[in-house]
């Protein structure tokens, strides 16, 4: 996608072959930052610390950390070392712990003195591959915004709510959410898309709005419970969310408060899907809301919201008395009885056991 006139990767190799150089979201929208990471340390904090966020490109990021792993050492104790310690990161996103595998998987067969120049070729098709799969997805979700289009008035847009980043920032490119409402943009299909603010971190206000407003996309910033009334009225076509985890039984594990934005769509008869790239699928898990660790993140991120003072400095405020305890859980789940369809690149299924082994057989 493109910042200013320039097209980007949210993560990138870097001139000298080794580093790679990332997007800081911590600092979006108010400014551009770029970063460039070195070593397996500087991979785990930009995980842990959200510099880079979303399943795909934590999975991304961590490639490569296991590539700056090798470059410092190349032996099976690191490459068991830089795999745990980037699992550890962040615990609820299946697409680290799948990246970390496909590594683990290349290399581990490997003499050491071959490890390095294999982990960085990996860690490029694993990003490479990650951008096909979310403009795929964003072709099989068009086709559902086409339809929605086609019924109504002419000239009306399509009304598509969201709920955190599930952009381009959240991947390598495109994003999963938001590849169709992009696609649809391309070829001149009307939309308005409701940007949830997403509290605590506020990555709809601060992330989806800043990539809709950059490639024009028209949009209307709305606080969290707003959704439900806006459903009620009749202001929304369909909601489109993506997801750091989702189970073989169709569940989904995604942003704290999806769930309640699900269940105001299933009572006002509103489609609810979820973009979502197969890697993103644990299908060892059946029953998410008993199986999926929930991420409990630091208090300070319920208490405090950064933004811009009218003098342009980026600060942070308080907005909880002193004292009083913050409880963030991270994520919740969406069970599969609330959700119309799985948006994949193999095509849409079902959120249920047969549904997504229609398009990915070989799980059976």
């Amino acid at each position: 996608m493109k910042v200013g006139d320039r097209h980007y990767r949210t993560i990138w190799l870097n001139e000298d072959g080794r580093a790679v150089d990332i997007i800081d979201q911590r600092w979006l929208p108010h400014e551009f930052r770029v970063v460039t990471l070195k070593t397996l340390e500087e991979a785990a904090i930009a995980i842990r610390d959200m510099w880079v966020r979303g399943a795909p490109l934590i999975g991304v990021t961590a490639a490569y950390g296991m590539a700056f792993a090798m470059a410092n050492d190349p032996s099976d104790k690191a490459l068991d070392a830089a795999w745990e310690h980037l699992h550890e990161t962040r615990p609820t996103a299946i697409n680290l712990k799948w990246a970390l595998d496909e590594m683990r998987a290349v290399l581990g067969p490997l003499a050491p003195a071959d490890r390095l120049e294999a982990a960085y070729k990996r860690a490029g098709e694993i990003a490479d591959e990650d951008t096909e799969l979310n403009r795929t997805i964003g072709t099989h979700g068009l086709e559902i915004i086409r339809k929605i289009a086609a019924g109504k008035k002419p000239g009306e847009p399509v009304n598509i709510l969201t709920h955190c980043n599930a952009g381009w920032l959240a991947t390598v490119d495109y994003g999963t959410a938001t590849a169709p409402i992009y696609l649809a943009v391309e070829e001149g299909i009307k939309v308005h898309v409701y940007v949830d603010e997403t509290r605590p971190r506020n990555q709809g206000a601060q992330l989806t709005a800043w990539e809709l407003n950059g490639h024009g996309v028209p949009h209307t910033l709305i606080v969290d419970n707003a959704g439900g009334h806006l459903m009620q009225h009749g202001m929304v076509d369909m909601v489109i969310v993506g997801t750091d985890r989702t189970t073989a039984n169709g569940d989904v594990c995604n942003k704290i408060g999806t769930y309640l934005k699900a269940l105001a769509a299933k009572d006002n008869g509103v489609p609810f899907y979820v973009a979502l790239p197969s890697p993103t699928i644990d299908w060892t898990v059946k029953d998410g809301v008993a199986e999926i660790p929930i991420e409990e993140r630091d208090g300070d991120e319920v208490a405090l919201v950064q933004g811009r003072d009218a003098s342009g400095n980026i600060i942070q405020v308080r907005i909880s008395p002193d004292g009083t305890p913050s409880g963030n859980p991270a994520f919740d789940v969406t069970p599969a009885r609330l959700i119309t369809g799985l948006i994949t690149e193999r095509g849409i299924a079902d959120a249920s056991p047969q549904g997504l082994l229609s398009l990915f057989p070989e799980r059976q």
